[in-house]
């Protein structure tokens, strides 16, 4: 009897565990059929309180805007910009120019002017200043109805009640951004990319 009672009691806990992983797929593939079509969501995944969100989107891999120069994008913001220019190793064998916009908080973009494209690509960064906004108008301090009503037209509110960390990801998985919330609010914004310079 008590081994029945056992086998029982590990069915339900695995049936528990599978109900909650169909549970998350099920939200995530409720919250693309609200996502706005200018971003081209083709997957989301959701996993504890992380939301993973593919994007086809040009804002992705460009999400300061499309720029010819660094300088330009410097005029744009009419902030103070520390401008630091400095080389990093590219294949172990040259070294390409990179330069790093800082602001007083610890804030910086790492970005240089790719000789394929003509424009100014991100390398990395991380944006803790409400005063820097991206292309798409996300800045620290929004809260996070306010972040996740730029990608989704609409959603329930208690499928993001969870999400402390949203990641927009390309297509390729090459070029993305990570929001940070604490709470309510949008802490941090993470800029990653897995690009070769030049």
């Amino acid at each position: 009897m008590k081994k029945i009672s056992l086998i029982l009691l590990l069915l339900c806990i695995t049936s528990l565990g599978m109900a909650q992983e169909v549970s998350s797929r099920a939200k995530a593939m409720r919250m693309m059929t609200y996502s706005r079509p200018e971003y081209m969501i083709k997957d989301i995944k959701i996993f504890t309180d992380t939301m993973t969100v593919y994007s086809l989107s040009e804002y992705v891999i460009y999400p300061i805007g499309k720029w010819e120069n660094i300088e330009s994008y410097i005029t744009s913001t009419q902030i103070q910009w520390y401008r630091e220019i400095g080389y990093k190793k590219f294949y172990d064998s040259m070294e390409v120019s990179v330069n790093t916009l800082k602001r007083l908080d610890d804030s910086y973009l790492d970005m240089y002017r790719s000789i394929w494209t003509g424009r100014v690509e991100m390398l990395g960064g991380k944006i803790s200043d409400p005063e820097v906004k991206l292309a798409n108008g996300i800045k620290v301090g929004m809260t996070k109805e306010q972040v996740f009503g730029i990608l989704f037209r609409k959603y329930p509110r208690s499928y993001t009640a969870d999400i402390q960390v949203l990641k927009v990801i390309s297509g390729a998985g090459e070029v993305g951004q990570i929001y940070t919330f604490k709470g309510n609010k949008l802490r941090h914004i993470g800029i990653i990319t897995k690009y070769k310079y030049y």
